[in-house]
């Protein structure tokens, strides 16, 4: 694909989006279309500096496409209503599910190789284990509408006879990194636990209410966005493996306090932890423990190390966070 190449980025304003935008950049292509709600206004900060073409409303992405579409080349359909605490099921349903499948059908209809986010959070509490085989997708129940309508369009995706000419589904697990600062409460834990210590000199984290898992012990699969980054560009490259959905998690389960103490480390401070009670509704669809099984991706032939932990966590404190940087 050559650098001319016009992609479309959905939740091109957002998170991941933003720095996938940055991504592109680095690596050459500026013909980037961006959809998204570019509200509240602090999304912007995400933009400056980055080189794109267009900006699109994502109500208006669909009315648009028609008439401008013409000559895109590759679509990361990474935007999502992400809040786990909304749940008013008909907004995910609205936003993540039929929005998703249109975006498929003008895929489908215009042949354009199409790479989309899906999430960890389908697999609900891992009764069934965390492998991306597809037999395991109807099966999964997820713990919250935001997951339900992420696991509803992976169901849907793989019912479809007609395709895109590629496409691939990424299962993300814990993601965290620059360029997630107007998330606010839905921010990592990361971005959470450096404000802390700047404001309180300690990091609050939930106690558990597992009998297998001590306070602070509860296991996530942490992935930095710069991995999440590379590899959406390997698909990009990499057409062969079409038709898979994939996990995207380091496939090392790492604890909460692995992850405090990796903050408080890249910020300088000495560790302070103190343990606080979930909210009653969070309580019951808590996730203690979450981990790619990350085979076959390294089977489509994706080689390239993984951020550990402590290397993430520390590239992200001191050259981001500590300076109020962004991607």
């Amino acid at each position: 694909m050559d650098n001319d190449s016009r992609i479309l980025i959905t939740g091109g304003a957002g998170f991941i989006g933003s720095c996938m935008a940055g991504f592109l950049n680095r690596k050459g292509f500026n013909q980037l279309i961006l959809a998204d709600n570019f509200f509240p206004e602090n999304k912007e900060k995400n933009l400056q500096g980055k080189q794109f073409s267009h900006k699109i409303n994502r109500e208006d992405l669909f009315h648009w496409l028609p008439s401008s579409g013409e000559n895109i080349r590759f679509v990361f359909h990474l935007g999502a209503r992400t809040d786990t605490t909304e749940y008013d099921y008909a907004i995910h349903e609205r936003l993540n599910l039929e929005y998703s499948k249109q975006l498929w059908n003008w895929c489908v209809q215009e042949n354009v190789p199409l790479v989309y986010a899906s999430s960890a959070a389908t697999y609900g509490a891992g009764e069934l284990g965390y492998s991306d085989d597809h037999r395991f997708i109807p099966q999964l129940r997820p713990l919250n509408e935001y997951a339900v309508s992420k696991n509803e369009f992976d169901k849907w995706v793989l019912q479809q006879t007609a395709t895109p000419p590629f496409w691939a589904g990424l299962k993300f697990f814990n993601v965290y990194g620059p360029n997630e600062y107007h998330k606010s409460r839905m921010a990592s834990m990361i971005w959470h636990a450096y404000r802390q210590i700047q404001q309180h000199g300690e990091v609050r984290l939930f106690r558990s209410y597992h009998p297998d898992y001590k306070d602070g012990q509860q296991l996530r699969d942490f992935i930095y966005v710069k991995d999440i980054l590379q590899v959406g560009y390997w698909l990009m490259h990499h057409q062969q493996a079409s038709g898979n959905i994939y996990n995207l998690g380091t496939g090392k389960a790492r604890t909460f306090e692995d992850l405090v103490k990796a903050t408080f480390s890249g910020a300088g401070h000495p560790q302070q932890i103190r343990y606080i009670d979930i909210d009653g509704e969070l309580r019951h669809k808590y996730q203690y423990f979450t981990e790619a099984d990350m085979k076959k991706l390294r089977e489509a032939g994706y080689t390239d190390r993984f951020f550990t932990l402590e290397e993430g966590v520390e590239d992200y404190v001191k050259n981001y966070l500590s300076q109020e940087r962004y991607y």
